[in-house]
């Protein structure tokens, strides 16, 4: 599946956005197998943090002007939110650019296989807690809902993710949508 999923990532044109008035910022998408299947990792923010309290999100943060690229500011930020260090990151690709409705960022994904198990340190004034979820259930039909809204007089699709009592959306949903589309490809050999 690795190199399967490197291939396709890195044979696919990525969607940039470029706006002038809005943030850079990078996330990660921790994959990593485990009891037999592949799972992702994903962060449930404080109500300490300036943007996007108490939501659930995949680590990253703003670009910095000593990351260099968007790539390193990933990297950077999950070594500081859950102490998960670079060396340790195999990076497979990139996703498509998505701006944040709810902040003024510009986020840049990034997909990579993390190990497992890992001792993950967590910054507690900027995660709550790790969530740890199957790709199986996220691909399953009844974990997911989108619902149509009008966004300066354009229709948009929400996407909204159930597991365990919590709701991935916003940004992270969408980034989460446009990975598991991928990752159906990917395993059916397209």
């Amino acid at each position: 599946m690795k190199q399967k999923l490197r291939q396709f990532l890195s044979r696919r044109q990525k969607r940039h956005i470029v706006d002038t008035y809005r943030i850079s910022a990078a996330v990660l998408l921790p994959v990593y197998w485990k009891q037999e299947e592949y799972y992702l990792l994903f962060t449930k923010r404080t109500q300490k943090v300036k943007e996007h309290k108490g939501q659930i999100s995949f680590p990253g943060g703003a670009y910095q002007e000593g990351d260099g690229t968007l790539v390193n500011t990933t990297l950077r930020e999950c070594a500081e939110e859950i102490g998960l260090m670079a060396e340790e990151v195999e990076v497979l690709g990139e996703l498509d650019d998505t701006i944040s409705r709810t902040s003024n960022f510009i986020i840049s994904p990034f997909v990579a296989l993390i190990p497992w198990p890992y001792h993950f340190r967590m910054d507690k004034g900027e995660v709550e807690e790790l969530i740890e979820v199957p790709i199986s259930v996220l691909l399953n039909k009844g974990c997911q809902h989108q619902e149509s809204e009008i966004i300066d007089g354009k229709a948009v699709t929400s996407y909204f993710y159930h597991y365990q009592g919590r709701v991935i959306w916003g940004a992270t949903a969408r980034i989460l949508k446009q990975f598991l589309d991928i990752y159906t490809q990917v395993t059916r050999g397209r």
